[in-house]
């Protein structure tokens, strides 16, 4: 059970994205009477089928995140969650629960026509493809997760409380500003009030300080300009913003905290990939950890130089050799 380390000798020739790609299709797929998901497909239409399912909740994807895997072994689906990125209606939070999402992805995988897939996500998108794993276990062929969330309410507290705040002490005064001393004592819900409030004003000033806190804190070095995505996009703050603050709130509607560990004996056939940033501040390695522990086939590597961001040299070139593992599986 040992984790694999990422040494000095592996960092001289790491692996890289493969090179850029556009969709051969895009589409839309109503998923209930109010909310209709983006999709897309790339790579080889024969290949081995792939799901990406990204981060927030409410985060979207970038067309960088077509490139973790070899187009011309793999069948590459994308898509927006409910209310993010090009999904309809935007940033909306009716009918929006991890459970509409894990339905969601049986939605997509019947209308795209795929019997079993690999299933690839990171920071919010590894909890949901565990909980969608562990409902739907026999259409998972793999899993590749990265940067590890568990859902569990001390994850939250140590990010949005107190705990990443002793590392970003800089950053964490910024984001305390917009919330009066009186309410600081729970801090999700203070901006949760915000953010779905009627002020508009007030709703882009929380969605931003909240979302360049999540950006200033996922890289080993801050950069600046992956912080101003947060500021010069007003669109992907609010729709970020609003959807993890309505789930945190809510406890990610788990109804144990510790459920996604609990229900990890229904995915012990399933084999997989874990890639952990050893100083990852969103999502610190213990949770990695604890389901490696839990999930024998759950192979595990510690990127001994990185932090949360998938743009991270070293989280790259572990992803990019855990996706050509399982080409042929």
């Amino acid at each position: 059970m040992s984790p694999i380390n990422t040494t000095t000798e592996e960092t001289k020739q790491l692996r890289d994205l493969y090179p850029e790609i556009e969709p051969y299709k895009t589409g839309m797929l109503k998923v209930s009477e109010i909310h209709t998901l983006y999709y897309e497909e790339v790579g080889n239409p024969s290949g081995k089928p792939v799901v990406f399912v990204h981060g927030g909740p409410g985060g979207g994807t970038d067309p960088r995140d077509r490139r973790f895997f070899d187009p011309e072994a793999y069948r590459i689906i994308l898509y927006h969650q409910r209310g993010a990125g090009d999904s309809t209606p935007h940033a909306c939070l009716e009918e929006n629960t991890t459970w509409d999402l894990v339905e969601d992805l049986e939605k997509l995988r019947k209308h795209v026509n795929v019997d079993k897939w690999i299933v690839f996500g990171g920071s919010w998108g590894s909890a949901l493809s565990l909980a969608y794993a562990e409902t739907h276990p026999e259409r998972v062929k793999a899993l590749i997760l990265h940067g590890i969330f568990c859902c569990r309410r001390k994850e939250l507290l140590w990010f949005y409380q107190e705990g990443a705040s002793m590392i970003f002490p800089d950053a964490w005064d910024k984001y305390l500003e917009l919330i009066p001393v009186g309410e600081r004592g729970d801090l999700i819900s203070a901006y949760h009030r915000r953010l779905t409030g009627s002020n508009e004003e007030e709703k882009l000033k929380a969605a931003t300080a909240w979302s360049v806190w999540e950006l200033s804190t996922s890289r080993l070095y801050v950069d600046p300009s992956y912080i101003a995505y947060a500021t010069d996009d007003a669109k992907f703050a609010i729709a970020f913003a609003r959807i993890e603050a309505h789930y945190f709130v809510n406890g990610a509607f788990m109804s144990d905290d510790e459920q996604l560990l609990k229900n990890a004996d229904k995915i012990k056939d399933i084999p997989g990939v874990i890639v952990q940033g050893r100083y990852d501040i969103c999502c610190p390695a213990r949770s990695a950890w604890d389901l490696h522990k839990v999930w024998a086939k759950g192979e595990l590597h510690f990127v001994d130089d990185a932090g949360h961001s998938t743009r991270e040299s070293g989280i790259v070139h572990e992803l990019v050799i855990a996706t050509d593992k399982f080409r042929d599986l």
